[in-house]
């Protein structure tokens, strides 16, 4: 029996809805009807300082304005921080992340530019004012995927450090959100841009070590927009937000 097609558009309630984001989303929506899917929205606002409750509903919006509709309530990342945190423990109890201090800028030469210093690894420090709890990348392999647009990509361990996936203030980062949650909603397929390629041995990585069962999602990265002199698009320098465009 196929494992039924969901797919979700998460975006940030930082910032209004830009022409990048309303492209992934338009994507997702046409893959979940083309394959007699559902399409999901999850709200990724566990950065408190960023994110702005009053842009949720501007979001919505701006889908609605797209003619997207989704198929059940959205999910609101900061209602999961308990499964989030559980996931964290899980890992350090497993060995499989560490508790890390700090490296201070002006020292990080030291320690090959890197903010974190890898012998923490060995250390079991413990929880501590100024510590964030890093995923410890295995120290060899590789991590491998099948892109449904770019095909086969392999990503050598020695080139992940150790990410953080809680951080020192005590919320979870969007690594170990971003893995959680899509188990929690069943995501058969991530459809999003190139820029976030980086991210999915990380994810990978995590949803092994975490043991998440079922099969693992297909990954689709997706050539980012670019302006007139073929540059990535900017909020500086070019007309980015939906919103612009609805209003004109």
């Amino acid at each position: 029996m196929s494992t039924p097609v969901r797919v979700r558009f998460a975006p940030s309630p930082t910032g209004y809805l830009h022409l990048g984001s309303a492209r992934a989303a338009l994507f997702n929506w046409l893959a979940a009807r083309h394959m007699g899917g559902a399409f999901l929205l999850r709200i990724e606002d566990t950065d408190t300082d960023r994110s702005r409750p009053e842009l949720i509903e501007v979001i919505y919006d701006g889908l609605r304005w797209l003619g997207l509709d989704w198929d059940e309530e959205p999910i609101h990342q900061s209602d999961r921080n308990q499964a989030h945190q559980e996931a964290v423990e899980s890992l350090l109890a497993s060995g499989n992340a560490y508790w890390s201090a700090a490296v201070p800028e002006s020292e990080r030469e030291n320690f090959g530019g890197r903010a974190y210093d890898p012998a923490d690894r060995d250390r079991d420090l413990g929880p501590g004012e100024g510590r964030a709890v890093r995923f410890k990348v295995p120290d060899s392999g590789t991590t491998s995927w099948v892109d449904m647009i770019r095909g086969e990509i392999s990503v050598d361990h020695e080139h992940i450090e150790d990410f953080v996936i809680r951080r020192a203030d005590g919320s979870p980062t969007f690594f170990i959100a971003n893995v959680t949650d899509d188990a929690f909603m069943n995501i058969s397929h991530v459809i999003r841009g190139e820029d976030l390629i980086n991210v999915t041995p990380k994810y990978l990585l995590l949803r092994d070590a975490l043991g998440i069962e079922g099969p693992r999602p297909e990954f689709a990265h997706m050539p980012l927009i670019v302006n007139e002199a073929r540059k990535k698009l900017s909020k500086r320098r070019d007309d980015v937000s939906l919103m612009d465009y609805h209003d004109r």
